[in-house]
């Protein structure tokens, strides 16, 4: 198969960009995979998508290149193609419609594959006739604004399947959008194996990781990790990531007395060393589309003490066994979760070893061949489509043919099922 992945920028450092080079990487081993980047902004990916995927972009918007795009007057309208209720509108433009589109009407791929809810729109509106078409969805339907939810309900029935990363988000596809003829498909995000040893859960620290935004809720963290601090001192939290919020939380944290107990750390690339330096993984976000940083603290042997919000920790981490599960914003119940594991050594250790194992069922291999079925069933599903199609056409024009044939003899039968 020749697979072609649409993403607005494959040159940032987001999650989505991350697990697309993961699957594009993976599946590469057996296809022709590309990934179209709608945006160039370095001259170089900052992740590696591997040396099999090809990687290539539509519009330059690097300010150094000769080639730059940015200050096309084209570009500085308003775009009519890309929905508005994507958050991303405000950087797409008639331009960018215009050569994303070139780009769906003459591409070669045998499936197309959008990684969201904009794109996977300009996917079905503007795709030649022929390829799969497929829309993931990275993030949850619940948060989609009103305005783009009805944009899903009158486009993606143009798709031929729609993947979110959990089953509670395809749940609510199929129950909210009702696409006929649309395959919903949970697949999760995957996370390779660290080239780092795992944790031997022996360093006196929590790590949590990712951007410093008000979601994630790392005000609820901190405040939990002081109530912990008056029973165990020796432990510390680190914070790795960079983002808005990242003044308002050092305040907290002199405001409360922990400047000798909690760190921002600031980004790190790769992350996977400094989760094995820890002993225990945090995450205390109020929603979560999926929970990468989750996965990844479990492949570096972490149990992850986690928020049950929608939609992915519930269905990454199993309570009591890999993992401890807390309320949303309950910081007495997230200071409970993290000092049960910090006191008891035997259970941290046990922990541990259960979340190294339950993680790798998120592998690229694992996932890139759930993908491959999907993908295989919707490409022989498009042939057989178009196939019978074609056939109907011709038995259509074959009907006429003999009609007319019959009318000469001055005979004038029915057409039954042919048409012109």
């Amino acid at each position: 198969m020749h697979i072609s992945f649409l993403i607005n920028s494959a040159f940032g450092m987001g999650g989505t960009i991350r697990t697309t080079f993961n699957l594009a990487r993976t599946l590469a081993e057996q296809h022709e995979v590309e990934v179209v980047s709608v945006f160039r902004y370095r001259d170089r990916p900052f992740f590696d998508p591997g040396p099999r995927v090809r990687l290539r972009s539509l519009v330059d918007m690097r300010r150094h290149s000769s080639g730059y795009e940015g200050g096309d007057p084209e570009h500085a309208l308003p775009a009519r193609v890309f929905p508005r209720g994507d958050g991303r509108f405000p950087q797409y433009s008639p331009l960018t419609d215009r050569r994303i589109g070139e780009d769906l009407r003459t591409t070669a791929a045998d499936v197309v594959i959008g990684t969201r809810p904009g794109l996977n729109a300009h996917i079905a509106r503007q795709t030649r006739r022929g390829p799969a078409r497929v829309g993931q969805e990275h993030l949850t339907l619940a948060t989609h604004p009103a305005r783009l939810k009805l944009m899903l309900r009158g486009t993606y029935p143009r798709l031929d399947a729609v993947t979110t990363v959990t089953e509670a988000d395809a749940r609510d596809y199929r129950r909210i959008l009702r696409l006929p003829g649309v395959r919903i498909e949970a697949l999760p995000n995957s996370v390779p194996e660290p080239d780092v040893r795992p944790a031997d859960g022996t360093g006196k620290w929590v790590v949590a990781a990712g951007r410093l935004a008000p979601a994630k809720r790392y005000d609820v963290l901190i405040r939990a990790f002081a109530r912990v601090v008056a029973e165990r001192p020796d432990w510390g939290l680190r914070i790795y990531g960079s983002g808005r919020e990242r003044e308002k939380l050092r305040l907290l944290i002199d405001e409360l007395g922990l400047y000798n107990h909690v760190f921002l750390m600031g980004p790190a690339h790769p992350i996977e060393a400094e989760w094995a330096k820890g002993a225990i993984g945090a995450v205390t976000s109020s929603l979560e589309s999926f929970g990468m940083t989750i996965v990844e603290a479990m492949r570096c042997g972490l149990p992850v003490v986690a928020t049950d919000c929608p939609h992915g920790p519930g269905e990454i981490i199993r309570d009591g066994v890999d993992g401890l599960l807390a309320p949303v914003g309950d910081e007495s119940a997230i200071a409970g979760a993290l000092l049960r594991l910090m006191n008891d050594d035997a259970l941290r250790q046990r922990m541990s070893r259960a979340a190294l194992a339950a993680s790798s069922r998120f592998d690229p291999a694992q996932v890139g061949a759930r993908y491959e079925d999907l993908l295989t069933a919707l490409v022989n599903r498009r042939g057989g489509a178009v196939h019978r199609a074609r056939g109907a056409l011709l038995g259509g024009a074959y009907a006429v043919k003999d009609a007319a044939n019959y009318a000469l003899k001055g005979v004038r039968p029915a057409l039954q099922g042919g048409r012109a």
